[in-house]
């Protein structure tokens, strides 16, 4: 299943993506985004969409 990879180099700290996350997976931590609740991630991928620096990924995982 899929799931997020931030990219805490390009990452502002914004919170769009912890917001716009349906399952609560992203919590912002010294002002940068972090998979903090893996096992909710379902992979819709909304975080990625709606990230206006582009700083997430999804990589797939077995």
């Amino acid at each position: 299943m899929p799931r997020p990879l931030i990219n805490e180099d390009e990452c502002t700290g914004c919170g769009i993506c912890i917001d716009s996350c349906p399952n609560g997976v992203l919590e912002l931590i010294d002002d940068i985004a972090k998979v903090a609740n893996e096992d909710d991630c379902d992979g819709c991928a909304t975080c990625m969409e709606d990230c206006a620096m582009e700083a997430i990924l999804e990589i797939e995982e077995d």
